[in-house]
């Protein structure tokens, strides 16, 4: 696959340069997500009058068959492309022609990747919250069937006093509530999007960021294109909380 930006050299790069930039082999899992986003980008700049309806026809039902052939394994992902937002803008560009080209109008791949992260995290997260509930649901339904069930409490690998098997259920039943409580406010932060920043200070086309962003379900836009583009505390907010439920999860 021909790279993107290769018109700025005169030779072909250093195949320890491509490994070192190339990010295929990891963020592939975006996929869903960066076609989702491009095709409401797309109708964006549709909405917008920078595309015709025709090239919005065009653009969204090659994004569509570009999902399903990966879905079903018709198309396999080119390792040589350097990152899924590469690999999906060449693939559709190879599917329809120039008018793929017009797709990455208004966009940077900076947005675009912070784009693809927050809504994958905000999949991932609303995963685990229901997997948490389940698993406290579970363990309220057992104590309550143990409340008369006797066993030694320890502290400092001592038996030290009698509590009841439901009792020491409902500690875990606490740590899994705070750990939802936690994702759910990770999730508050990370649900604005930053489509629409571009490489760091906007574009000087006419878009609409509210209207993606409630297209893609997100509660509002990052109001500031630098920190939008830039900064990734959500997903070490996230990342934290993951850490704290295996911590509770390993003491089981």
């Amino acid at each position: 696959m021909e790279k993107m930006w290769a018109g700025r050299f005169e030779k072909a790069s250093d195949r320890l340069a491509d490994d070192f930039n190339s990010s295929i082999h990891f963020d592939k899992k975006l996929y869903k997500q960066d076609i989702k986003g491009s095709m409401e980008h797309a109708a964006m700049l549709c909405r917008s009058g920078i595309l015709n309806i025709q090239e919005l026809a065009k653009i969204s039902d090659g994004l569509a068959s570009i999902l399903e052939d990966l879905e079903s394994g018709a198309l396999d992902f080119d390792e040589n492309a350097e990152d899924i937002h590469m690999f999906v803008e060449a693939e559709l560009t190879k599917r329809i022609g120039d008018t793929g080209k017009k797709l990455h109008t208004a966009r940077s791949r900076n947005d675009q990747v912070a784009l693809d992260l927050r809504l994958y995290m905000r999949e991932e997260t609303i995963e685990v919250v229901e997997l948490l509930k389940k698993l406290t649901a579970a363990t309220l339904s057992l104590a309550k069937k143990n409340t008369e069930t006797i066993m030694p409490g320890y502290t400092h690998l001592q038996r030290a006093q009698p509590i009841t098997f439901a009792h020491h259920l409902l500690a875990y039943g606490m740590m899994f509530t705070r750990d939802i409580g936690r994702l759910s406010d990770c999730k508050k932060r990370m649900n604005y999007s930053p489509l629409g920043s571009c490489a760091l200070a906007g574009t000087t086309y006419p878009t609409d960021r509210l209207y993606t962003a409630e297209k893609l379900g997100f509660d509002g836009i990052c109001e500031n294109s630098i920190d939008g583009v830039s900064d990734r505390d959500f997903a070490v907010e996230l990342l934290s909380a993951c850490s704290l439920i295996m911590t509770h999860l390993s003491r089981f």
